[in-house]
């Protein structure tokens, strides 16, 4: 049995925070035993009496007092999760239950779950493979409905079942290529046959790779960066579009010196908004650090709202920083005039730079909505780029590049004069990556990497 696999582990697996109810999640083969300890069912029946996937009201007790009134969840192996005895106590809310319930676990013999030890105790029990124990955290993070459904898809197996039809190719490779020192007298030719086969497992890879190009707008979600002069209201555009005032705003020049950040749902999709410091030629240190921090995070942006006050003309200086801005990341960027309710100066240099550009008053409003479609648009412009059948995590890209990496080195073979024992040998290895890929064959050391990124219920 696995050093993973010898106690009964047990953890919190709803968030940490304000709700009406928690679930702390048992699994291991004394898992009701050790609940038998400190429960009291309201059947006066015993946890592990009870018959598979039932459910069960009771009170979680020490000595004579009643910590909480719950739901045990009774799940007995091997129909579970983790493919062992699994328990899941629904308890109210409160940390001090949830720790007071973990810690008389504890106490009779359970320990507490390491980071995605439920998920590898699956993967270990044969209940998942590792693609499908690695969808389970992209789907926890999804930051849209996109990846949510993708993430979905790989957790029952599309991704799995993709490697396992490359996989079925390469051993028909290999059986090929093994028949011919059968045949070497009859002069029975496979080489045509196989080579047209691992040009196919290339093509289908590197259509695969062709899509995956844009992998953290779907992990990570959308980063917007809010860019422009001091005072030309960033911080009241920031605030009107997250529906909260969380960025200070004042008429004095330079308040943002640091960026703020907040995070919204938009259309199906996490959005990430960015207050900047304003930009301006300054000897302030901080200040100047602030606007250093500015560019970076225009870097950084998958779309930039470049505002500037139109109630004023523009000085020299800066509309030639707006202009670098401009030149260097047009394709991102939304040039908006602020203050309209005031004045409006358009600057017809920049304005003719920008495809997306248009006129709000963060004080009246006007003109938010118009924007929010356009930022929609944006969002909606940038996902459909990403059109890949999967989501893959670093692990699965940079094996896959291995494997791509290998088949090249075969087809590489049929340009000399081809020895099927060394064709054997590179399909052998080519046939290694794979089962890296899909973790039948991967090292502890790889699999603590993988099951890492988990939280602690998981």
């Amino acid at each position: 049995m696995s050093r993973f696999q010898d106690q009964v582990i047990v953890a919190q697996c709803t968030p940490i925070g304000s709700g009406a109810l928690a679930i702390i999640r048992f699994s291991g083969e004394d898992a009701f035993l050790i609940a038998d300890s400190f429960s009291k069912l309201a059947s006066s029946k015993k946890i592990s009496e009870c018959d598979s996937h039932t459910v069960h009201f009771g009170y979680i007790i020490t000595g004579p007092k009643n910590i909480d009134q719950v739901m045990f969840i009774v799940m007995k192996s091997p129909r579970t999760f983790t493919g062992e005895n699994v328990l899941e106590i629904t308890c109210h809310n409160n940390q001090f239950i949830i720790e007071e319930i973990i810690n008389l676990a504890i106490k009779n013999g359970a320990r507490l779950a390491q980071n995605g030890e439920f998920a590898r105790r699956a993967f270990l029990n044969n209940k998942i493979d590792l693609v499908q124990a690695e969808s389970i955290n992209e789907l926890i993070h999804s930051t849209n409905q996109q990846s949510l459904k993708k993430s979905l898809s790989q957790l029952e197996g599309s991704f799995s079942g993709w490697i396992t039809n490359l996989e079925k190719e390469l051993l028909n490779c290999l059986a090929l290529s093994e028949a011919s020192f059968e045949f070497l007298d009859d002069e029975i030719e496979f080489k045509d046959n196989i080579h047209a086969k691992i040009r196919n497992i290339l093509k289908k890879i590197k259509e695969l790779k062709l899509h995956t190009n844009d992998y953290s707008h779907v992990r990570e979600g959308i980063r917007i960066a809010i860019l422009g002069s001091v005072n030309s209201g960033k911080s009241s555009l920031f605030n009107a579009l997250i529906k909260k005032d969380r960025a200070i705003v004042t008429a004095i020049k330079g308040t943002t010196r640091d960026t703020i950040e907040a995070g919204v749902y938009k259309k199906d999709s996490f959005v990430t908004f960015v207050d900047t410091a304003g930009i301006r030629q300054t000897k302030d240190v901080v200040e100047q650090e602030g606007i250093k921090r500015s560019f970076l995070e225009a870097e950084k942006a998958d779309i930039i709202i470049l505002v500037y006050d139109s109630s004023t003309k523009m000085a020299k200086i800066e509309a030639n920083i707006y202009h670098d801005l401009i030149s260097k990341f047009k394709n991102k960027i939304i040039l908006i005039g602020n203050k309209s309710d005031i004045k409006s100066y358009d600057p017809v240099i920049l304005s003719e730079l920008c495809e997306s550009k248009g006129d709000i008053s963060t004080k009246t409003n006007s003109g938010i909505l118009k924007l929010e479609q356009e930022i929609d648009n944006k969002i909606q412009e940038i996902l459909k780029n990403y059109d890949s059948p999967f989501i893959l995590n670093k692990r699965q890209y940079s094996l896959l590049i291995d494997l791509e990496n290998k088949l090249y080195l075969i087809e590489d073979l049929f340009e000399s004069s081809l020895e099927y024992e060394i064709l054997s040998i590179h399909l052998k290895e080519a046939l290694e990556s794979i089962s890296h890929l899909s973790g039948r064959n991967i090292s502890e050391a790889a699999m603590d990497a993988v099951f890492r990124e988990f939280c602690v219920g998981k």
